[in-house]
């Protein structure tokens, strides 16, 4: 398992994109050299953890939980087939493009040692947006990207670290719960009954999706009660 580049992006002004500054910095390329990584600051406050990477929509993007996102070129390999286009490592603004790496199974609290000191840990899956559908240019784009459920995963930093490509990644933490990246997607998009499960996950889990579960349940306990009531 390794990381096959660091990629960063610039921001730049676009006429695609809800961010009321117009712009957006999902066109990230492979770096050269050492990046370093830390923990950026809370939602709404801190933008990407990567130096040297633009996040430019606070609202919906960048702060602890969302520090770094991965992506595996696996499934890059399989969006290429699909689109019939080639797709460069950073196409889908990943920070991080792996390779041997189970990023949509990878489990929610997982953490990976990256480099020498570099530890994340996995703490959702990415959401597809307008801004996303529109820099492909792939019609249908948000549907089809939610209905494979193969997100890749944000994460927060444990450990601040230098990395750079060729790293080589390792798990060094797998908690003791099943839910996944992919699960975890699936219950925060088009499979909301699976909610309830994604609070195994616990802390680690992001906070929204977090949320998002217990009113779920909340509601669900309110209807059942109503409905045993004469």
């Amino acid at each position: 398992m390794k990381l096959l580049t660091v990629n960063t992006g610039r921001p730049k002004a676009v006429d695609y994109t809800d961010n009321p500054g117009g712009a957006t910095g999902i066109d990230k390329r492979p770096t050269d050299g050492a990046v370093l990584v830390r923990d950026p600051g809370p939602e709404g406050v801190g933008g990407s953890g990567v130096a040297g990477d633009a996040v430019c929509d606070l609202r919906h993007h960048g702060g602890s939980d969302q520090a770094v996102y991965a992506f595996a070129r696996e499934d890059l390999d399989f969006w290429e087939r699909e689109l019939g286009r080639p797709l460069s490592n950073g196409s889908f603004g990943e920070n991080l493009t792996t390779a041997g790496v189970d990023v949509n199974g990878a489990l929610i609290g997982e953490r990976w040692l990256i480099g020498e000191r570099l530890v994340l840990e996995v703490t959702s899956g990415r959401v597809p947006c307008r801004t996303f559908a529109s820099w492909l240019g792939a019609n249908g784009w948000v549907k089809r990207f939610t209905q494979r459920a193969a997100p890749g995963a944000y994460l927060r930093v444990i450990e601040p670290g230098e990395i750079r490509a060729g790293d080589a990644l390792e798990i060094v933490h797998r908690p003791d719960h099943e839910v996944t990246v992919a699960l975890a997607f699936r219950a925060g998009t088009i499979e909301r009954a699976l909610l309830p499960r994604v609070l195994a996950a616990g802390d680690a889990l992001h906070p929204v999706l977090r949320g998002k579960a217990q009113d779920y349940l909340a509601r669900n306990a309110i209807t059942s009660g109503l409905s045993r009531n004469p």
